[in-house]
């Protein structure tokens, strides 16, 4: 369970790295955006070239659109992957402290267990005893009436 957690952890930091990266990307795609629209402004009077600057604009706003769905539904999986762990984490402790329980239990009726073998030999052992010494006593007796 612990090498799933720690896998589970290691995907989270690498999404996390990859969700840096889309954030540091659409802050320089936002940052050139300025500047072309900046550049757009000044040379207005250069209509082929506005048409391209437009035509990269058109398409850095579509990789713009893209990139942060894509973010968006990182940020999903990462949300879901943390669950995840969060719900394993909860489920390890919970069988962990089931698997305490279990074994205080058993070592308590394991330690009932050898106290009443214990007793049973003791009771065993006076009992021979005592029927040793009922058979001397009888034995005697027999002896004294004869």
């Amino acid at each position: 369970m612990e090498a799933g957690f720690s896998e589970m952890r290691n995907e989270l930091q690498s999404r996390d790295a990859l969700w840096r990266r889309i954030q540091l990307e659409c802050q320089q795609m936002h940052a050139e955006l300025q500047k072309i629209r900046d550049y757009k402004d000044m040379q207005e009077m250069h209509q082929p070239f506005c048409v391209q600057l437009t035509e990269q604009l058109e398409n850095k706003n579509t990789k713009l659109l893209l990139l942060a769905q894509s973010q968006e539904h990182q940020q999903e999986e990462l949300n879901e992957i943390r669950n995840c762990v969060y719900e394993e984490e909860q489920s390890h402790h919970s069988e962990k402290e089931r698997m305490k329980t279990e074994i205080s239990d058993l070592t308590e009726e394991l330690h009932q267990d050898i106290t009443i073998a214990t007793i049973m030999e003791k009771a065993s052992l006076l009992e021979r005893q005592l029927k040793m010494e009922l058979e001397i006593k009888d034995k005697l007796l027999a002896k004294h009436q004869v």
